[in-house]
């Protein structure tokens, strides 16, 4: 059960050393400039693996449960599904279900673990191979492996990272714990936090934070739901971003040109918009958006964020 990017390395792997008998994935989303109809990734990777594949809304739907029942899974494993499992599913298989959650539980359970991450600066991620109970992401824990955050890291690139190292612990723990030699571990749930879904509104831009905390945000946020801001009323993606420490103080959402980037005054330093885009048009360098602009340095840009 899984439906990004992220679930595909790891169905790769399974197939190739375990008989999967079926995916079950989200639905077809709209999605794109042109806003075709797009299968999930784990739908495709099912297709070019030959693995049948049903798609239900919801779980709890008789279809669904009925084609569950007659593949008689063993084991279930869940990497990013999206779907909260109830009893009858989680009690179904022999061996339970497993899920492959990308973070070091009990930090960070929940629906955007590796933005989270980025996002409140943790020196590390990692993944957690889980026994899954009713709760979210509250489960006893298998085994666990860590990998740092590099300042070079954005969500996509850790999600990379973090989907291949899934795989390679969920081959490395199954043996194990199909031969009854795993103890699970309870979590401590006293240090549990949680990491909610994202939304689009989360990704505008509070120059009210620091240049470091924006700097994160922008790489949290990167490739969904985006970092963005407004220039002359349009919107304004920013791909990519770097803090500047600098002594004069400007005001708060000031653009600014130092040494020919194109940067914003925060709360704590510049922030330098190294890749944007502006609304419907491709993506361009800083130094571009300099030269489309001859007042920058004289433009403050607005500040919808939350001040708290």
């Amino acid at each position: 059960m899984g439906s990004p990017t992220f679930a595909v390395p790891i169905l790769e792997q399974l197939a190739h050393h375990y008989p999967v008998v079926g995916v079950i994935t989200q639905p077809d989303r709209l999605a794109g400039r042109g806003n075709k109809l797009t299968p999930p990734p784990i739908k495709e990777a099912a297709n070019r693996l030959r693995i049948p594949v049903i798609q239900p809304l919801r779980l709890s739907e008789p279809d669904a449960m009925s084609q569950l029942e007659q593949w008689q899974p063993d084991l279930i494993v869940v990497a990013a599904f999206g779907q909260i499992l109830k009893p009858n599913v989680l009690n179904l298989p022999p061996f339970g279900c497993v899920n492959v959650h990308a973070s070091l539980l009990p930090r960070w359970r929940g629906a955007a673990p590796i933005a989270a991450a980025i996002l409140h600066g943790d020196e590390e991620s990692g993944i957690t191979i889980m026994k899954m109970d009713e709760g979210v992401d509250t489960g006893p824990i298998l085994r666990q492996r860590a990998i740092p955050i590099l300042d070079t890291d954005n969500s996509l690139t850790l999600s990379s990272r973090l989907a291949e190292l899934g795989a390679q612990l969920l081959l490395e723990t199954l043996p194990d714990y199909l031969d009854g030699k795993i103890v699970p571990q309870e979590q401590d749930h006293q240090k549990a936090t949680y990491a909610p879904l994202l939304k689009k509104e989360n990704g505008e831009l509070d120059f009210h934070q620091t240049a470091t905390e924006l700097w994160r945000k922008v790489r949290a946020f990167y490739p969904w739901p985006a970092a963005f801001t407004y220039l002359d009323g349009k919107h304004l993606i920013i791909h990519e971003a770097r803090p500047i420490e600098i002594s004069h103080d400007y005001p708060i959402g000031q653009t600014v040109r130092f040494q020919k980037k194109a940067a914003v005054a925060t709360a704590k330093g510049l922030l330098e918009l190294v890749k944007v885009q502006p609304g419907g048009k491709k993506p361009i360098f800083g130094s571009d958006l300099i030269n489309g602009y001859r007042d920058w340095g004289k433009i403050v840009l607005p500040d919808h964020g939350n001040h708290a």
